[in-house]
């Protein structure tokens, strides 16, 4: 059922983001993707988030958990794609050394997207029973929905949002700030890793993507933890922190950068019920009651615009990261639940 990680390219116009002494000709992208399930099955892809990788990209979906009960998706071809700058698909951490680095291009959801549609047309997928993303993953799935109406029936939105708010972007330039400002940054032409600029903009991040109730009731135990201390170190620094800087720099101004509404007629751009209004997909909204960076007020807002919208929260104290699968069981089962009964209805 599991296939290993292939790799996808195909041209683009990108260009390095910065003057090169000899500017790269050779523009294409390469995508990191795997497959589950049997390719003549209804086809469902799933996009990696912010610092996901291929085998943590909401696996409780499609993957089968040893209880028993088979996977939500078990009647599916489901295509797991990595984000661009995620270090697995074209990243500055992997791009041949004309576009290595501070020079790698500036990539869009817009440049994610029509990647993954000429994958799935290279696999022979016309059309998607359902695009499911999470965080970043999410707005992927919106703008499927709004550069490709016809192509995906279905999409579902895991803590997310249609357009980057200026709350969510002013929160992403504190970690920016940490990183781009340490030590041994040296303005992105490091030549060691600068780990404690990612390790800087980890801690940063941390507290963002939980909730206060979850510090309140210290839910780092309920992970094996000893301390706060020790979980920020092992999870945060140790991991989060083990990142390419520009890697995490270049997915983090995709995300400022989301807004669906850049897509539509000249005269409507910047009008987000307008660009709501246009989507065919039927959509499933589930932001969770206490995330920080995609509130729930703003998908209570954004189904109200929605032709086909389904609006259902996520109630945890695990923040942003409830949506992901690293939450509590209880959120990963409620999401589950909701995906069988909207795939089906």
């Amino acid at each position: 059922m599991v296939g290993e990680t292939k790799y996808f390219t195909a041209d683009s116009d990108l260009r390095p983001d910065l003057e090169a002494p000899e500017p790269s000709k050779n523009s294409s992208l390469t995508l990191a993707y795997r497959t589950f399930g049997e390719l003549n099955k209804p086809a469902v892809l799933i996009s990696s988030c912010f610092s996901g990788k291929l085998d943590t990209t909401l696996t409780f979906l499609y993957i089968p958990s040893g209880d028993g009960n088979p996977p939500v998706l078990e009647d599916y071809f489901v295509v797991v794609c990595g984000l661009l700058g995620g270090s697995e698909s074209s990243s500055p951490s992997n791009a041949p050394a004309a576009l290595h680095g501070p020079v790698f291009p500036k990539t869009s959801y817009e440049d994610n997207i029509r990647l993954q549609y000429t994958l799935c047309s290279a696999l022979g997928i016309t059309e998607l029973a359902a695009y499911i993303g999470f965080s970043m993953g999410g707005q992927q799935a919106y703008h499927m929905a709004t550069i490709y109406p016809d192509f995906a029936a279905r999409i579902i939105v895991i803590a997310s949002s249609a357009r980057t708010s200026w709350h969510n972007w002013s929160f992403l330039e504190g970690p920016k700030a940490a990183l781009v400002n340490s030590v041994d940054f040296h303005d992105g032409h490091y030549q060691v890793p600068a780990t404690r600029g990612t390790r800087a903009f980890s801690r940063v991040y941390s507290t963002w993507a939980l909730s206060q109730a979850w510090f309140r009731h210290r839910c780092w135990e309920t992970l094996g933890f000893l301390s706060l201390e020790e979980y920020l170190r092992v999870v945060w620094d140790e991991r989060r922190g083990a990142w390419d800087a520009h890697d995490l720099l270049c997915q983090l101004q995709t995300w400022q950068r989301g807004d669906i509404t850049l897509f539509g007629p000249e005269e409507e751009k910047g009008n987000l019920p307008k660009a709501l209004g246009r989507i065919k997909a039927k959509v499933l909204l589930m932001p969770s009651r206490t995330d920080m960076y995609f509130p729930p007020e703003d998908s209570e807002e954004e189904v109200r615009h929605l032709k086909h919208g389904d609006l259902k929260v996520i109630e945890s104290i695990w923040g942003h990261i409830a949506g992901g699968g690293s939450g509590a069981k209880e959120d990963n089962e409620f999401i589950k639940l909701q995906v069988k009964r909207f795939l089906t209805s």
